[in-house]
């Protein structure tokens, strides 16, 4: 069975929700909906295209869970992606608010060995421009450990984990702050009642409200290594 590219997306959707959902292995198709913008109906004909193909299952009530060869897929599909954005970022100096789309319009064309070639070149990352995590050649992800912003406790000091948003105009705005995965900074203070947080980054001050803040994911720098 060949996958077409919106094949490979639901795949790779699929997993990276059930990745952040701490070791259950289910996703609901309505978070698949809801995430790749798509009506239930469109969701469950490719549900059942996906299960006769043997790359997923799907349990009444639990929702989907890829087998093997569906995870295989998967990974294949997100370190393309990823890989591809590392390279339009780090080496042909595209901006990290530009390279989503464009990176899943190159993802479908391009080769494996053009693929392992852009690895080399961007200098074989671990994370892609917004900080999430890209998958070994031989189909293994490295753990992430992470927890939003307007969460933490103050007084102590982080490192920006990754960017939970693909939104342009906050990308440009975290990048305006320097806010970017990899950056460490010092939160200060966070107001009660869901008020602005305040952070140190380097020699400047940063106050964020508490929903943007929670987009961004922070770690420590040991967690930023990934295990």
């Amino acid at each position: 069975m060949t996958l077409s590219n919106a094949m490979q997306e639901y795949l790779a959707e699929a997993y990276r929700l059930a990745y952040y959902q701490d070791g259950d292995p289910y996703v609901s198709t309505s978070a698949l909906a809801d995430v790749l913008n798509v009506s239930a109906p469109a969701v469950t004909r490719m549900v059942q295209r996906l299960k006769q193909g043997g790359y997923l299952e799907h349990e009444p009530y639990k929702g989907i869970a890829l087998t093997s060869e569906g995870e295989r897929e998967a990974l294949e599909n997100i370190r393309r992606h990823r890989l591809v954005e590392c390279f339009l970022v780090h080496v042909m100096r595209f901006g990290w608010d530009e390279v989503h789309d464009a990176a899943d319009d190159l993802g479908s064309a391009i080769s494996e060995m053009v693929v392992d070639r852009m690895d080399k070149m961007a200098g074989h990352p671990r994370r892609c421009p917004h900080g999430e995590p890209i998958p070994s050649k031989d189909g293994r992800m490295p753990r992430l450990k992470d927890h939003a912003l307007n969460e933490a406790e103050p007084g102590q000091e982080y490192v920006i984990s990754r960017v939970n948003t693909h939104d342009t105009d906050k990308l440009r705005y975290f990048a305006q702050l320097g806010l970017k995965p990899g950056t460490p900074f010092h939160l200060k203070d966070r107001a009660p009642f869901n008020g602005p947080i305040q952070l140190e980054v380097g020699s400047s001050t940063v106050v964020l409200g508490h929903e943007l803040a929670g987009v961004l994911r922070i770690c420590t720098d040991d967690e930023f290594a990934l295990a």
